[in-house]
C-alpha cells in the first residue's frame, strides 16, 4: 500500500495466499493495492511455469486522490520489483480469473 502522508510504498501484510479466491476476499473494496504474484501453474505442454507479475488492483469506487497516487507509482513498483508483466484488475472476479490471463501470456 502507499502511505498517503509519506508517499512511501510499504507492505500492508506479509501474508502468503495459496488460493486466488482467498486473496480476492482480502482485498479492500475501495482502496487500490499492488500485489506481487508468483503463481506456479502447469501449461498445456505439461511443464510447470512460475510467472512473477504485479497485480495493480484499482477498484471502480476508489477515491480519485488514491487513484492518482497509485497510478503515478505503477512504473516505480514494476521496476523495483522487477516483475515481467503488470495486470490491472478491478474486481474480485478479475483476480480469481488471473490464471487464465497468465496462461495466455505464457
Amino acid at each position: 500500500m502507499i502511505d498517503s502522508k509519506t508517499q512511501e510504498i510499504r507492505p500492508e501484510s506479509d501474508d502468503v495466499y495459496t488460493k486466488m479466491e482467498d486473496l480476492a476476499d482480502e482485498l479492500p473494496e475501495s482502496s487500490p493495492r499492488f500485489i506481487l504474484l508468483s503463481y506456479p501453474m502447469t501449461v498445456e505442454s505439461g511443464r510447470i511455469t512460475v510467472p512473477y507479475v504485479l497485480l495493480y488492483y484499482l477498484p471502480e469506487n476508489c477515491n480519485p486522490n488514491l487513484r492518482m497516487l497509485y497510478a503515478g507509482a505503477v512504473e516505480l513498483m514494476r521496476s523495483t520489483a522487477e516483475v515481467n508483466r503488470v495486470f490491472e484488475v478491478e474486481t474480485e472476479d478479475d483476480v480469481t480469473s488471473i490464471e487464465s490471463k497468465l496462461k495466455g501470456a505464457a
